[in-house]
């Protein structure tokens, strides 16, 4: 251990070094405060924004609800024809259900899972058809009387969602069937077009925790019914919903297991056909596909 007079002799060469870290220290405190107000200056802007914005309900609790009062099932449950006078009572609350779709912003849409945003957009397209239908209801009898080129419903732009003015077109074919975005064949028996030809509109709204199920069902439901979807056993064909001529690429691109219409016709064999024999036939080998013609009449409830 060196002599106490050399550790003396150390006091005057480091007592003097603490004055000069004491004053950066000093300095540094309004640098860090000066940093830390503007960092909240930037953030709290953002924070009450987040606040401002209303909790979306993933839930479509107010869709749901309207659906369960105006969607009625025929069939034995394998289609559905919808309530429009029904619609039109309740056609403030549906105006307050479209108003919290419109509210989305893009960041949120940006932020929600897969099956949220799936659900989101499914439920949009039913519900905006809806109110279509309704600016002409009772006065029209096909979703098709709005125009074919002029005044075409799935083109017009009578919305606005995710920030922008949109169509039906938009939600179904350049984001929902855009590839890579959901690549779910099934989209087709998610979205209704007011028709007697499409797949049913459902009782319940989708829900991102049910959706695949609830897209397995309604496909099961619409093979089921033999007015859309059926084997012929005299001729030994299938007749399927144009619906499958028109869209068959989405069914041959190997999503969801599919890769071409005989995946299709052999996975719902027992709902195309009654006998033993012929559902093995649909299964085991290739049969001739013909197509019904579409009904565009609208699905409303018969008065």
């Amino acid at each position: 251990m060196p002599p106490h007079s050399d550790s003396h002799s150390n006091f005057p060469s480091t007592a003097p070094a603490a004055a000069p870290a004491l004053a950066a220290g000093r300095a540094r405190k309004p640098a860090i405060r000066r940093r830390d107000l503007l960092l909240a200056a930037v953030l709290l802007p953002l924070v009450r924004r987040a606040q401002a914005q209303p909790r979306f309900d993933h839930a479509h609790a107010a869709w749901d609800a309207l659906l369960k009062r105006h969607v009625r099932l025929i069939a034995d449950g394998n289609a559905s024809q919808v309530d429009y006078r029904g619609f039109q009572s309740d056609r403030a609350a549906l105006g307050r259900y479209l108003e919290t779709l419109s509210a989305v912003t893009p960041a949120q849409y940006a932020a929600w899972s897969k099956a949220q945003q799936y659900a989101f957009l499914a439920n949009a397209y039913n519900a905006f058809t809806v109110e279509k239908v309704l600016t002409r209801y009772p006065d029209l009898k096909s979703i098709r009387d709005f125009g074919r080129v002029i005044g075409n419903p799935w083109r017009d732009e009578f919305f606005v969602l995710l920030g922008a003015r949109r169509s039906l077109d938009w939600i179904e074919h350049e984001t929902m069937r855009a590839p890579g975005a959901f690549d779910d064949p099934r989209v087709h028996v998610a979205v209704n077009c007011a028709s007697i030809g499409c797949p049913m509109l459902g009782r319940d709204a989708f829900v991102a925790e049910r959706l695949d199920a609830q897209l397995d069902d309604l496909l099961r439901r619409f093979m089921s019914d033999r007015s859309r979807n059926r084997y012929d056993p005299r001729t030994q064909a299938v007749a399927l919903s144009q619906i499958f001529d028109w869209y068959r690429k989405d069914f041959e691109q190997c999503h969801r297991g599919f890769a071409g219409l005989h995946d299709l016709v052999a996975k719902y064999a027992g709902q195309l056909a009654d006998d033993a024999g012929d559902r093995a036939r649909l299964r085991g080998t290739t049969v001739t596909i013909r197509f019904i013609e579409y009904d565009w009449r609208l699905n409303d409830v018969p008065r």
